[in-house]
């Protein structure tokens, strides 16, 4: 068959991508939906109003999905603190802001896919499943870091449980053993009783196996990132990461373009869209890092309540938020939180990064960015202004990690991870399976070699 056979056999299709979150929970969804759309089909953005406006400047088709995000300048600093609670923030988030509110979401969820050829979820996106099973609409999931996959064989690093080392070291069954306790953690009984009312059988854990698509998994992060390991579902497909830098909706500040082209390269400190709201004495100690260090700082402060208080000098900018590619290309490192969408744009950079950890998957984000030698890490409760400044004259001042930076930056560049999602997604609209979906898994592996 040839490309435009195929093309015609997939094109004009609906699919709808359904997620919750944080900018980097949204972002490669955007990313692709864009994908879509350029190749002919319509995308449909579900996720909380929250987003609205922003799916409407970048021109993608958007509805209203429950559990509701109330907007930045309203979010309660205590709630915000109890999600990003290293320990309990996982429990919080799962029981009291998205397992109660299944049901809406179920039922958003199923007018959202009225007259939909496909849908694709989030990790947490805990009504999407029960959509397609219920309904049978083609589905496929993803994932947006490897930490999702809990494997025995790569285990992910916890933001507590210091001793889990240890049993990681007893191997793949014993650490297996060990994560199937955890998950019966994150039972929800409420959820059960209503899977049951929809006479849907038990698929398994919805945090875990039970988020899977049986038809395929996109595994949104790059394999330099993570690579397989034997405990993944087979069904999974590697994409790299999805990209979207939102130049469409906000550019670059005039003031912070001034900036960059007055002075050398200087050090961004961001805590992306989440753990910016607990950000407590980041900023200050990141000013006093920089002026340890004698270097130029940009601070993406998100929010007018992260304003620092003290005068700054003409060599040190704080901003609300700016384009990671355009903001990054002059930069000379990056202190960041590990999200991954941050983590991903500060590789795709090509510069050093020194991650300091909040919550969820960040820990094993910054240990899968340190293997690439380029990136360090400082626990949060050690970011002190002398320690970061110790760790970024590392960084900065031996040339092995501002080669390997280099190297995976250029090498992250070559890869597309929003058209390897949509060649996959084409193909199970083709044919409802990946079978034959080799070539741009394939391509993924080469651009890494």
């Amino acid at each position: 068959m040839s490309v435009l056979q195929n093309t015609l056999m997939t094109a004009g299709k609906r699919i709808v991508l359904t997620t919750f979150g944080s900018y980097g929970d949204i972002h490669p969804y955007m990313a692709i939906a864009t994908e879509l759309r350029a190749r002919g089909h319509q995308s449909v953005i579900a996720t909380s109003e929250l987003y609205r406006e922003k799916m409407q400047t970048a021109g993608l088709d958007f509805i209203p999905v429950r559990p509701n995000i109330p907007p930045p300048q309203e979010q309660d600093a205590a709630m915000m603190e109890k999600v990003m609670n290293p320990k309990s923030g996982s429990g919080f988030l799962l029981n009291e802001m998205l397992f109660p509110f299944v049901r809406d979401g179920y039922e958003d969820l199923l007018h959202a896919i009225d007259g939909a050829d496909l849908l694709l979820t989030h990790p947490i996106s805990l009504a999407g499943p029960l959509v397609a099973q219920k309904t049978g609409i083609p589905w496929v999931s993803s994932v947006l870091a490897p930490a999702s996959f809990m494997s025995a064989y790569d285990p992910p690093v916890p933001p507590f449980w210091a001793w889990m080392r240890h049993v990681q070291l007893l191997g793949p069954r014993a650490t297996a053993a060990f994560f199937g306790q955890v998950k019966k953690y994150y039972r929800n009984k409420p959820y059960e009783e209503f899977r049951s009312e929809l006479g849907l059988p038990d698929r398994g854990n919805p945090v875990f196996e039970g988020q899977h698509s049986p038809t395929l998994i996109l595994a949104l992060f790059s394999a330099l990132f993570a690579a397989p390991q034997p405990d993944w579902p087979p069904q999974t497909r590697v994409t790299g990461f999805a990209f979207y830098d939102g130049r469409n909706e906000l550019g670059m500040p005039p003031a912070l373009t001034k900036f960059l082209d007055e002075g050398p390269p200087p050090i961004v400190f961001t805590l992306g869209s989440s753990a910016v709201w607990v950000a407590h004495d980041f900023y200050r100690e990141s000013i006093a890092a920089a002026k340890l260090l004698n270097r130029r700082a940009v601070l993406l402060i998100g929010d007018e309540r992260n304003q620092p208080q003290e005068s700054l000098p003409a060599d040190i900018i704080a901003v609300d938020y700016a384009p990671f590619e355009s903001l990054l290309a002059g930069a000379c490192a990056m202190v960041h939180h590990g999200g991954v969408g941050t983590t991903s744009q500060g590789l795709r950079a090509g510069i050093p990064t020194l991650i300091v950890p909040f919550a969820f998957d960040q820990p094993d984000n910054a240990a899968h960015a340190a293997r690439l030698g380029g990136s360090r890490t400082l626990p949060r409760a050690k970011y002190r202004a002398s320690r970061v400044a110790s760790e970024l004259d590392i960084l900065l001042t031996k040339p092995e990690h501002a080669s390997n930076a280099r190297e995976t930056g250029k090498l992250l560049r070559k890869e597309n991870g929003a058209a390897v999602s949509v060649d996959l997604i084409e193909q199970v609209l083709k044919d409802g399976n990946i079978v034959t979906a080799r070539r741009a898994e394939e391509a993924v592996y080469a651009a890494c070699d």
